[in-house]
């Protein structure tokens, strides 16, 4: 069926410039995607690096899409990407190491039901793919690999999703989040801000 939607949720971080202006606009670009119905938005979330500790704290959030699920999950999923990949370089994404600072970093982290490694079409690889023989090479792999250990992605998730079980996890995304928070502590991923869906930004937190 040409119209058959999938549930996709979208991962986004960024720490460069104004970072949480740069997620305000790829929120609102991912909504105007022809074909894609934007469905929730997490909290904005204040967060340490990873990896790479001598750099700017990130920004992150995510979003559920509902997106065209293609003739099979793996032409669905490959689209999504290239579309993510696009916008990535639209919004000036640059060439840098792994776990080095981004302008927008644009995740696949759940399509529907699929549980995929695939390869890569050209315009569906990381920017970095260009220079990294390993990015180049690297399978688009949905639920996305690195989701379930990362506080900065399960936080933003469980905010949309908390009891939703993504393919190959054996746990709900909230129960993933908890497990981490203990293993990075209650620092390393902070909410700072609840989308205003009348206004179209985050609004801040007032302290406690």
């Amino acid at each position: 069926m040409p119209d058959r939607r999938v549930r996709a949720y979208i991962g986004l971080g960024a720490n460069v410039g104004d970072a949480e202006g740069v997620l305000t606009n790829a929120v609102h670009a991912l909504a105007a995607i022809h074909g894609w119905h934007l469905c929730g938005v997490s909290r904005l979330y204040a967060t340490e690096p990873v990896g790479v500790m001598d750099q700017a704290e990130f920004r992150n959030a995510a979003v559920a899409v509902d997106v065209p699920a293609g003739s099979d999950p793996a032409v669905g999923a490959t689209s999504v990407m290239v579309t993510l990949k696009d916008l990535e370089r639209r919004a000036g994404r640059q060439v840098r190491e792994r776990w080095g600072p981004r302008e927008l970093d644009l995740d696949l982290l759940v399509f529907g039901r699929a549980r995929l490694a695939i390869e890569r079409s050209g315009a569906a690889r990381s920017i970095e793919a260009e220079t990294d023989p390993a990015k180049a090479s690297k399978l688009l792999e949905v639920p996305h690999r690195e989701a379930r250990h990362r506080l900065f992605v399960l936080a933003p998730l469980a905010d949309l999703a908390p009891r939703l079980v993504p393919p190959g996890w054996g746990a709900t995304v909230e129960t993933a989040r908890r497990r981490q928070l203990v293993r990075e502590g209650p620092h390393a991923v902070r909410p700072i801000g609840d989308w205003d869906l009348a206004v179209g930004r985050w609004r801040p937190i007032e302290p406690d």
